[in-house]
């Protein structure tokens, strides 16, 4: 078997190993892949591996002898799902295996702005609190996020996890979805209408693929039902939240913040109206990159490309 791995640098960045690949065959890996060199380097593969290299109809038709695609990712709008049924070629996803560190990012973003650790540990270090005169000495206003009601805007696997650690923290926790999750009922979870809860909610959180429906679910109108004193955290993806408006309403004052891991670019190349709002805190799409996180997708990715070697291939797209 000749395999292709097209961008993993993102995935392995030099502190895993590849070794679970390599037993299957012929392995060539890229840290990143141009445009223009995909074709030359995939040619003759019988699998790609590909996080975020795109896979179009035409680009897969100029590769006769591939027979698999592994996304080593969640999402799998890279790739024409469609044309490789057509083509006769599989796609395989990775879900879940982020739950548990896109659900701590969610926290990391909250507690910047309630707490303001790092903000004070500045101050401290050029002096501030010697200044002071004060044993405790505070330059911003502390929230505590206790008895605050979390929002949560799609409820699935880490949409529940970020629950869970809302309600270990004293949160009220609401969330809106579009079909029953009885789960979240039996944890005591709100289910609430999306203007409802948007505008009730001291934390709104978006856990939502990116579809045709969800694409600016966050818009210049769901924005203006959010309390001046609310959050928005966007750990899922860029393009549900209309920047331009959300950039507005936190410069306004008509809401309090935003923590983003996501942008509509990735990254910005051509800016976004959020890189110059103050009390907007950006990550560049990091919610996913802890080692133990990473190591947990090359496994499954592992597993994926065996099982289809094996004739039963696992976490088909369709």
């Amino acid at each position: 078997m000749k395999a292709t791995i097209l961008d993993g640098h993102v995935l392995n960045p030099g502190d895993l190993s590849w070794k679970g690949f390599r037993k299957y065959g012929d392995v060539a890996i890229y840290d990143r892949t141009a445009e223009e060199d995909v074709i030359p380097r995939a040619l003759g593969s019988e699998v790609i591996i590909t996080n975020k290299v795109t896979f179009s109809r035409e680009r897969m038709e100029k590769l006769p002898g591939l027979r698999y695609i592994g996304i080593t990712a969640t999402g799998y709008n890279i790739v024409d799902v469609k044309a490789a049924h057509e083509l006769g070629i599989t796609v395989t996803n990775v879900p879940e295996y982020s739950t548990e560190g896109v659900a701590e990012s969610v926290f990391a973003h909250i507690l910047r702005f309630t707490h303001r650790v790092s903000e004070h540990s500045a101050i401290v270090k050029n002096g501030g609190w010697k200044e002071s005169g004060d044993f405790s000495f505070t330059a911003y206003p502390l929230i505590e996020i206790y008895g605050k009601r979390m929002g949560i805007i799609g409820m699935g696997h880490i949409g529940m996890r970020t629950g869970e650690i809302a309600k270990a923290f004293g949160m009220d926790v609401a969330y809106a979805s579009r079909s029953p999750k009885p789960k979240a009922i039996e944890m005591g979870f709100r289910p609430l209408p999306l203007e409802e809860l948007l505008s009730t909610s001291d934390f709104i959180s978006l856990h939502l693929p990116l579809t045709d429906e969800t694409r600016n679910i966050m818009s210049r109108e769901h924005i203006a039902l959010m309390k001046p004193t609310a959050f928005l955290i966007n750990t899922a993806r860029g393009a549900l939240v209309d920047e331009k408006a959300l950039a507005e309403a936190i410069e306004e004052g008509r809401i309090a913040g935003a923590g983003v891991d996501v942008l509509n670019e990735e990254p910005p190349r051509h800016g976004s109206p959020l890189l110059a709002v103050e009390e907007c805190c950006i990550t560049p799409h990091i919610a996913w990159a802890a080692k133990e996180t990473r190591a947990r997708l090359m496994q499954k990715a592992e597993e994926n490309l065996a099982a289809f070697l094996s004739g039963n291939p696992i976490n088909v797209v369709s």
